[in-house]
């Protein structure tokens, strides 16, 4: 039986942050067993891309990992924050909107891991990495912490603790792992770094069209656990979602990695129950419709490529440029032709 915890924060600010991922990781069995005095420890948090704003619940809180960094410090730990941004995008200018600099300027250690040498590792037993081109830091700590956000991906349903581990590599292997497998690739890494534990920040999460350009959920959570399958199940269930919904979970515990099964994970503290909401789905936020494209899916278009193309669009939307679309009809996959579209207006994709 492994242990997952749900704490409630109760608040936005440094001392209920700090008391609530405290609580929550004592209440999954704490840090002491796999954090040991000397240890250099990773905390990994989720900084996909620079956001829209600090609390649109897109990136990790600095203020969780800080209250993990402090924890691990207290047991004679040599914590480092670190991270590498989507493919593309700029860490630094992540870690600045989100308020990371404050940590740096009070003595933490805050990487930008795509400034790090590179290294070529191979993978052991990988399903479909067989290697990768990861950060010298990455091969060099002791452990490794995922510190995820709470929130829907366009692609995997969830992105939590598990995928969290893609941003240890770089960007050219990012974009691999999406072209050869994204689930089964994420849980290569997993099963290659080894996180030794679990803390998510679900204090403002994100719905509609993560990882990024979603909307922000105030839940007010703290959840932890040493076993990342079960952590993300948990998570997944406090979003909605049932474990078997979300492939990398699904992917990671046929690989014996953890378990999804609920009847054997203990939930400490809150109630699934008592804190559930059940967050919009990727395809399910039709923010885009408003913008005047139309969009028509074939019955078999799957819901990968269904997100793929409105992340895109909402990409447009985000640089200002999907207002020169207006009036285009996007048909995604094989199906019928609209009436009376003009050729010109009428985009097909698949």
């Amino acid at each position: 039986m492994t242990t997952v915890s749900i704490v409630r924060v109760g608040g936005q600010d440094r001392e209920r942050i700090a008391a609530g991922v405290r609580r929550a990781i004592e209440l999954a069995g704490g840090l002491g067993g796999p954090i040991r005095a000397g240890m250099r420890v990773m905390i990994k948090p989720n900084m996909v891309a620079p956001p829209p704003s600090g609390v649109c619940g897109a990136c990790t809180s600095p203020l969780v990992c800080r209250a993990v960094a402090d924890l691990v410090t207290e047991l004679g730990g040599r914590p480092v924050i670190a991270e590498s941004s989507a493919r593309g995008a700029d860490t630094e200018a992540a870690y600045r909107i989100m308020g990371y600099d404050d940590l740096r300027k009070q003595g933490y250690e805050v990487v930008d891991l795509k400034q790090d040498r590179i290294v070529k590792v191979p993978v052991a037993d990988g399903r479909v990495l067989r290697e990768i081109a990861t950060f010298e830091l990455a091969t060099h700590v002791d452990a490794i912490i995922s510190v995820p956000v709470l929130k829907t991906h366009d692609q995997g349903q969830a992105t939590l603790a598990l995928k969290n581990l893609k941003g240890l590599v770089v960007d050219g292997d990012k974009r691999r792992i999406h072209q050869i497998g994204m689930f089964e690739g994420a849980v290569d890494l997993v099963s290659h770094f080894k996180p030794v534990f679990a803390v998510v920040d679900a204090i403002v999460g994100q719905e509609g069209m993560g990882p990024l350009l979603g909307l922000p959920v105030e839940m007010g959570l703290v959840l932890a656990g040493r076993d990342l399958v079960a952590v993300d199940a948990i998570a997944g269930r406090v979003m909605g979602f049932a474990p078997e919904e979300v492939p990398i979970t699904v992917a990671a515990a046929k690989r014996g990695l953890g378990t999804m099964d609920e009847a054997e994970i203990r939930v400490a503290g809150e109630t699934v129950a008592s804190v559930a909401r059940r967050f919009v789905r990727a395809e399910e936020d039709h923010r885009i419709d408003a913008e005047g494209v139309s969009i028509i899916h074939s019955e078999g278009t799957c819901t990968g490529c269904r997100n793929g193309l409105l992340s895109s669009l909402f990409d447009m939307r985000s640089d200002g440029s999907l207002a020169k679309a207006r009036g285009v009809t996007i048909v995604a996959g094989p199906t019928r032709l609209p009436a009376g579209v003009p050729q010109e207006y009428l985009i097909g994709i698949g």
